[in-house]
């Protein structure tokens, strides 16, 4: 059933009309009045109960659609977009962010290897002879909905790590609990589609829009203790930053 919009139009005011439907609309989605996938009236049903003109009523659903808070899907009509998990750039780990807003994490571990580490990562952690690597994969979902694909890498020789406490916290967490003191990290942030693969896992189409991650840590003696590669459904995922003029 479509959700019908109580939204004060004030025509003395020197704010746009169709501006005015906007943030009527933004606040009833970030007050939780239009709950994410809440189906909206078509355009024509939406002007009449506002009183509006289609043009007005089309140039505000439009601006919604650019903003990413509206979806328009072929036979289904206008939805309200299932909310982003935004993470401002620090060095925490998706698990403990998601904790902290208020979310329930789940993860659940795809692979999970402990033995000597491949040429290419052995450089990266830059690792002396004799330690190996714990190689992982996990799927980190939140409200039962995949979010992230994430594959890493963890030198043996700063903690333990087992299938079942990654299932149940965080990577960082458990490290940091092992006595690891994360100092800084090099990371880069990326855009990909999704291969098969991923689309299965992630619940995507193949070829939708993935944010990537890549991060190396770095603990205050200056050893490199993980790196990983890490997958986010676009649609649900973002990253925040703040920049600062020098």
């Amino acid at each position: 059933m479509a959700t019908a919009l109580n939204i004060p139009i004030d025509r003395s005011s020197p704010v746009p009309l169709y501006h005015q439907v906007v943030q009527g609309i933004e606040g009833m989605i970030r007050s939780g009045a239009l709950e994410p996938g809440s189906k909206l009236e078509n355009e024509i049903e939406l002007a009449a109960q506002l009183n509006l003109s289609r043009p007005t009523m089309r140039k505000a659903m439009d601006e919604l659609v650019r903003a990413g808070l509206l979806v328009r899907k072929r036979g289904v009509g206008t939805q309200v977009v299932a909310s982003q998990v935004r993470r401002h750039l620090e060095l925490s780990s998706l698990f403990d962010d998601l904790a902290r807003g208020g979310k329930a994490p789940a993860t659940r571990v795809l692979s999970f290897r402990h033995g000597p580490a491949e040429p290419e990562i052995a450089e990266t952690l830059q690792l002396p002879p004799g330690v190996g690597v714990y190689h992982f994969t996990r799927l980190r979902s939140v409200d039962e909905k995949p979010l992230a694909l994430m594959e890493n890498w963890v030198r043996d020789d700063v903690a333990e790590l087992t299938e079942v406490g990654l299932r149940d916290h965080g990577m960082y967490q458990i490290l940091r609990d092992a006595g690891v003191n994360f100092r800084l990290a090099n990371q880069r942030i990326g855009a990909a589609v999704a291969d098969a693969h991923q689309a299965e896992l992630l619940e995507v189409a193949a070829g939708s829009a993935l944010v990537t991650m890549e991060r190396t840590a770095v603990d205050d003696t200056g050893r490199s203790v993980e790196t990983g590669r890490h997958a986010y459904r676009a649609d649900s995922y973002s990253f925040e930053m703040t920049l600062v003029q020098r």
